[in-house]
């Protein structure tokens, strides 16, 4: 089961129906021009949509088990007391005093350029439950880091 926003569900849906109403019927009108030009053995343009073919529909299936699985998330109901799923966090990087601000969200919503981290990676996983003024230790790839939470609010 994966947890969600509405916003996160909402774009899923979205990008599965560009995927199955304007993508595959690009590609399925691909490979029938393609047929149409002969001897299939050595037809590149024949294999290359047969291939894109065949990505998009992993792509599909993968969303579509995505959002079978998926469950939105009613803001009424999370705890506001502690950092949780959905949680704008502000943090302070000990090493060089840098804020960042973040906010944890499931991990097909998570993209680093809108500010949204994942709940699975380390720097989620740590944040989660903790209070303002909780200084907490991340093993990242990059070494230890030391982050005090400032801030947080649903």
């Amino acid at each position: 089961m994966e947890y969600m926003s509405q916003e996160g569900y909402d774009k899923l849906v979205a990008e599965l129906h560009q995927l199955e109403h304007i993508e595959l019927p690009r590609v399925r009108d691909a490979i029938a021009e393609a047929r149409d030009k002969g001897d299939l053995s050595e037809n590149f343009e024949y294999h290359a949509a047969k291939r894109e073919q065949g990505r998009l529909l992993g792509r599909i299936r993968f969303k579509q088990r995505v959002l079978e699985n998926a469950r939105v998330i009613d803001t009424s109901k999370l705890k506001t007391d502690c950092v949780g799923l959905l949680s704008k966090v502000e943090i302070t990087n000990m090493a060089n005093n840098r804020r960042m601000s973040y906010t944890i969200v499931s991990a097909h919503e998570a993209n680093l350029r809108e500010g949204k981290i994942s709940v699975k990676s380390p720097i989620g996983q740590a944040l989660l439950n903790r209070k303002e003024g909780d200084i907490v230790e991340v093993r990242v790839p990059a070494g230890l880091l030391k982050l005090r939470v400032e801030r947080f609010e649903l």
